[in-house]
């Protein structure tokens, strides 16, 4: 019988020993040595391509058929240190030598396949590129801002006006940037109202086509805002909703989003507070969901700021620039739901477009030499302020409602900046120049992680639900052996 007990005790080891082994953890695979470096298609840039510098646009022609598909190859690469220690941070600036990532369809002569060089530690810290109108500390040059020129455009006007002029050069780094196409399989703005705050919208524009409100002009009490002659309204709402009816032309994050133009600005440029406050007030009676606020809307003023906190009694998202000088804001009361997202601009190397109040930043996009669509036959502009990276966001938030008709602006707002991404050099969320990051129009319309979470707790207790079950054959094996092992010993001893 000693033999007997012996052999349920030994047995009893084992299991607890082999539980205790499928107890302990084992190392990711992820974590072996550099051998894991995936194998890719990638092309090395050159000097020139048949004459001219290389750029994305005609990399993605030359090997994917498309250049509409240099959103993909500026996202496979953005930020990744090249084999010179600099960083892709402007589609149109490329250094011979880079290696750029490919998308796996990639052909053609030149396209290579296997794992990418290990880049080399600079000596000194790279030179950050800088977008073309910037100067070195940042800001924006002075020969980037608009400058007035020109006749009316709108129908219908009798006096004279201003036409908005910025510079020639151009570069699509914000639309690719902005990837707003990978959100489109899920939304295009459908059934979104957004409200452009500013100079009026230009609705003869091709690209605008069917998509313009009649809107209002309050600068004369009974007006219309679907035409513009000072441009900056008319290049916010193409960032938002300018579709690709013209080739070579940018197009907006939300193209099927419909827009609501309030003129507050004067033919001669200037903006009354009071036009700005009830311009406001009316943008939220039409019924949009989404509101954009023009640069010349000052918050700091208490006409705006008491008409914005009506405007936050909606289940508004209003979108407005930064400050750049200490301003008391209004905050949405409980329950009401609407939402004001502070934005700043940024250019493709992270300077900021303006020197706004330390903190008072939530997201930032695009906003310096940004490709905009101009008035009078829309033609394409690269301009440079706050307004154009608060018509990205209002473009984002519009894609959102659409997607998720169900959130509140509050929520919106939250989502925009959950999903927002770092910038150059900052390391964590609530940076003081940056806020949460750049925006992420794709990300902020994909399907929630939340709903994965179930499933995913749920596969992470497999295993331990595996292990109670083998213990508790352990221990009821043990307690029946013990229990045969004393009735035995009963008996014997009667």
């Amino acid at each position: 019988m000693l033999a007997k007990h012996s052999i349920l005790a030994r047995l009893l080891v084992v299991v607890m020993v082999g539980c205790a082994i499928l107890a302990v953890p084992r190392p990711s695979a992820a974590r072996s040595g550099p051998d894991t470096e995936p194998y890719v298609k990638y092309y090395v840039v050159a000097a020139q391509y048949q004459g001219q510098p290389e750029n994305l646009t005609e990399i993605a022609r030359r090997f994917l058929g498309s250049g509409a598909r240099a959103a993909e190859i500026y996202q496979l690469n953005t930020g990744r240190v090249q084999p010179d220690g600099a960083r892709l941070t402007d589609p149109g600036t490329l250094r011979a030598g880079w290696h750029l990532v490919l998308p796996w369809d990639a052909a053609g002569e030149g396209v290579e396949y296997g794992q990418l060089p290990a880049p080399r530690r600079p000596s000194a810290r790279p030179t950050p590129t800088r977008s073309p109108g910037a100067r070195p500390d940042g800001s924006p040059s002075p020969g980037a801002s608009p400058t007035p020129s020109g006749t009316p455009t709108g129908p219908g006007r009798d006096v004279k006006c201003t036409a908005t002029a910025a510079s020639s050069g151009r570069s699509e780094w914000a639309q690719l940037r902005m990837a707003a196409d990978s959100a489109w399989t899920l939304t295009r703005g459908n059934g979104v109202k957004v409200a452009v705050v500013d100079t009026g919208v230009d609705a003869g524009l091709q690209q605008l086509s069917g998509r313009v409100a009649v809107g209002a002009d309050v600068t004369v009490g009974n007006g219309r805002g679907d035409e513009d002659c000072l441009g900056s309204g008319t290049a916010m709402a193409g960032i938002i909703a300018a579709d690709d009816s013209v080739e070579n032309r940018p197009v907006g994050l939300a193209p099927d989003a419909t827009i609501v133009p309030v003129r507050m600005v004067r033919s001669s440029g200037d903006a009354r507070p009071a036009d700005a406050a009830t311009a406001i007030e009316v943008a939220v009676s039409t019924g949009a969901s989404v509101v954009a606020l023009g640069s010349r809307v000052d918050l700091a003023d208490p006409a705006v700021a008491a008409s914005l906190a009506t405007a936050l009694e909606h289940d508004v998202l209003v979108v407005a620039g930064a400050p750049v000088k200490p301003t008391t804001l209004p905050s949405p009361r409980g329950g009401s739901g609407g939402s004001l997202v502070l934005t700043g601009g940024v250019g493709a190397g992270g300077q900021l477009a303006e020197k706004y109040v330390d903190g008072s930043v939530e997201v930032v996009a695009p906003g310096i030499e940004v490709a905009t669509l101009g008035v009078g036959g829309g033609k394409v502009i690269g301009n440079t302020g706050t307004e154009f990276a608060v018509a990205f966001v209002a473009g984002e938030a519009a894609l959102i409602r659409a997607a998720q008709p169900d959130l509140s602006a509050a929520q919106v707002e939250e989502r925009i900046r959950a999903t927002a991404e770092p910038v150059g050099g900052q390391v964590a969320e609530g940076d003081p120049r940056y806020g949460s990051g750049m925006i992420n129009p794709a990300a902020s319309v994909a399907p929630s992680v939340d709903a994965q979470a179930p499933a995913a707790a749920q596969a992470g207790r497999g295993g331990g639900t595996l292990i109670a079950v083998l213990l508790g054959f352990a221990l009821l094996f043990g307690a029946g052996g013990f229990l045969v092992y004393r009735l035995r010993r009963r008996r014997w001893a009667g």
